[in-house]
């Protein structure tokens, strides 16, 4: 049954960007605007060069634009804007007053602004900077840092001269970071000397001689102090030229005159998660990120100049790049680094009430701990600015969509939203004209054909198969570095429905035009040969009180498949056979019989990635005897011990 849980008002709704946007097509274009979001879809995947001109046209993009469009049936090969000119920063500096642009707030409790004129000043004086180290068109910057406004003004500095930007978080060791570094050659690394996490400082400048030993191909550092401190010790290199960024701010800004770059320009390689093999470096385009955030910002997630935007993010994430580029759309975004629940499980919440959040993004994970605490905010916060929630990084529950109605904010849009790092943006996601439907993501981004295909490549409603996109858009990935004649990225992509983006994801499309997503395709069960979702083990099982964590695998087992449950059991609780029967019989009843654990076995942690999503892979390996190909991409790699040669498992 689908439980409607919201709907915008019709007063909302006419005061929305995504109704402007119709009907400034409408004026344009042979469009009658309806307030009806398949109508719109349906129109934006049939005239695509009508559409994405019209994107483009109506969040005013800086730049010269040329309709010329390439389509063709390999999809890799189509090409958007041919011959457009633009620069990424320049349309990401929309403003030069004094008004806010940069929040930052650090859990140690350290908070500045940075205001649009600060800002502009200081991406100047990197530019500046950048030139006089040769900084230049396709040289790879690579940044070690958390997520501080600095993080931010390199970025900006470096897109601005057509160089090429790469990021990794702190919170990943020396091993991932020159395994992802030393692919791409980067020329400089800018590095933070420390971060705090739940109430650590980690020294992060100690770790630079060892990045420098290996990636030869670096020989300048800028080392940032974290905001509030002063410098950590550090060492000099021999043939490395070390700039401090105190120094590099002290300069006079100059005015940045911004240098157009073909629409298809370089800007950011991305990695994959690593859990399957080497990091693949995914290099993405300007113009494309650039119109494709614009459309989700402003046309699903109703961004208007003057909002305040927040997502819980690392720099090592998709996500971060999808909050700075809030700033294109003249909102101001608030960064934060540390432990989400440092001191106080509702810590981001009350950085939503004190910093007048009006987008607030966070992980279906974070929700679900603050469900599981039964934090209740309502009762604390009004949150009056709040207009959107928005989720990913993992399948949101039925359960999650309604606490978050109940005891968050009863007026609000919950946006679930999935993409990935591949295209750095969103196939599925919210939009204003829908209702809010209880488990289910709203419908496809506009020009996005999106479907579900069953095994034999058939489009499937109301039934589970996999996720694709049957068409082309501007963030798909450019290339990916160091890969010979596209094989990687026609493999990784292509190689299982001809013609067609596959995505990984094991999804169902309904009727109404929502989506479920039950997880990874790799990580489904197969027992008996019937194919079953990670996810609706997981929903049933986050509900009992006495479990604070799970992961679910299947196990090869007498040549067949057995499903494998393995639980963190809360301090209060003990997993006897009591707890296991109930579990067993709630999968039962709510799931099928066909998902009942073989197995049910406590462990203390989940392994995951470092964006906090849970290694099903890993486990899975790890308990058939398999070689963990990327363990530098799990953040807690010692837990798989705990899997090792289980007793239980052998029989």
């Amino acid at each position: 049954m689908n439980k409607k849980l919201w709907k915008a008002s019709n007063k909302l709704i006419i005061n929305s960007n995504l109704y402007s946007f119709e009907k400034f097509i409408s004026k344009n274009l042979n469009y009658k605007s309806s307030k009806f979001y398949p109508k719109l879809l349906e129109w934006s995947i049939k005239n695509k060069k009508n559409f994405w001109s019209s994107v483009w046209d109506y969040c005013k993009v800086k730049g010269i634009k040329k309709n010329n469009f390439i389509f063709k049936k390999e999809l890799i090969k189509n090409r958007f804007f041919v011959n457009s000119k633009l620069n990424f920063t320049q349309n990401l500096l929309t403003k030069n007053d004094k008004s806010k642009a940069i929040t930052f707030l650090s859990e140690n409790g350290f908070r500045t602004v940075r205001n649009w004129n600060q800002l502009n000043q200081n991406v100047s004086k990197l530019i500046e900077f950048l030139k006089k180290i040769e900084i230049k068109k396709n040289v790879r910057v690579a940044a070690y840092l958390p997520n501080i406004p600095e993080t931010v003004e390199s970025f900006l500095a470096t897109a601005s001269l057509g160089a090429i930007w790469s990021s990794c978080s702190p919170d990943f060791g020396v091993n991932g970071v020159i395994e992802r570094f030393s692919q791409i050659k980067p020329k400089a690394l800018i590095i933070s000397d420390r971060y705090y996490y739940n109430g650590k400082e980690i020294n992060i400048i100690e770790r630079l001689p060892q990045i420098l030993k290996t990636i030869k191909s670096i020989n300048k550092v800028i080392i940032i102090n974290y905001p509030g401190k002063e410098y950590l010790k550090y060492k000099r290199i021999k043939g490395v030229k070390i700039y401090l960024i105190k120094e590099i701010y002290k300069a006079k800004p100059k005015k940045i005159i911004f240098k157009k770059f073909d629409f298809d320009q370089d800007l950011a390689i991305l990695y994959s998660s690593g859990t399957t093999g080497k990091p693949k470096c995914i290099c993405h385009r300007s113009g494309g990120v650039l119109l494709q955030h614009l459309k989700e910002h402003q046309l699903h997630c109703e961004i208007k100049p003057g909002d305040n935007i927040f997502y819980f993010t690392t720099c090592g994430w998709m996500m971060w790049n999808w909050l700075v580029s809030a700033l294109a759309s003249q909102a101001s975004i608030v960064l934060f680094d540390g432990f989400p629940m440092y001191k106080r499980s509702d810590l981001l919440l009350n950085i939503a009430e004190k910093e007048k959040i009006t987008l607030f993004g966070v992980s279906a994970k974070y929700i679900d701990s603050l469900r599981k605490l039964n934090v209740s905010i309502k009762s604390k916060y009004k949150l009056k600015k709040l207009k959107t929630i928005c989720s990913t990084g993992s399948p949101l529950s039925k359960d999650c969509f309604e606490y978050v109605y109940k005891k968050i904010k009863k007026n609000l849009h919950l946006s679930s939203i999935s993409g990935g790092t591949d295209i750095v943006s969103c196939f599925v996601l919210g939009n204003i004209y829908s209702s809010v439907i209880s488990g289910q993501i709203q419908n496809n981004g506009l020009g996005m054909d999106v479907s579900v295909f069953n095994e034999r490549g058939k489009i499937i409603n109301n039934k589970k198969g996999e996720l694709v996109c049957k068409n082309a858009f501007p963030s798909m990935p450019k290339k990916f570095w160091n890969d010979k004649n596209n094989s990687k990225y026609k493999k990784a992509y292509f190689s299982k429905f001809r013609g067609v983006w596959y995505h990984g994801d094991y999804a169902e499309r309904k009727d109404n035009g929502g989506y479920i997503i039950y997880g990874r395709s790799d990580a489904t069960l197969n027992p008996g040969g019937v194919r079953l979702g990670t996810s609706e083990i997981y929903s049933v099982v986050e509900k009992f009180k006495e479990i604070k964590e799970s992961i679910v695998v299947g196990q090869t087992w007498d040549n067949d498949i057995r499903i494998i449950l393995f639980v963190v059991v809360d301090n209060k609780f003990e997993l006897d056979q009591n707890l296991i029967d109930k579990i067993k019989n709630n999968i039962r009843i709510n799931a099928s019989p066909r998902h009942i654990p073989s197995k049910i076995i406590k462990v203390s942690d989940i392994p995951r990635t470092k964006n906090g999503k849970i290694v099903e892979l890993a486990v899975k390996n790890t308990i058939e005897g398999n070689k963990i190909k990327n363990i530098e991409a799990i953040s807690n790699p010692a837990v798989l011990k705990e899997f090792k040669n289980l007793k239980e498992l052998k029989n």
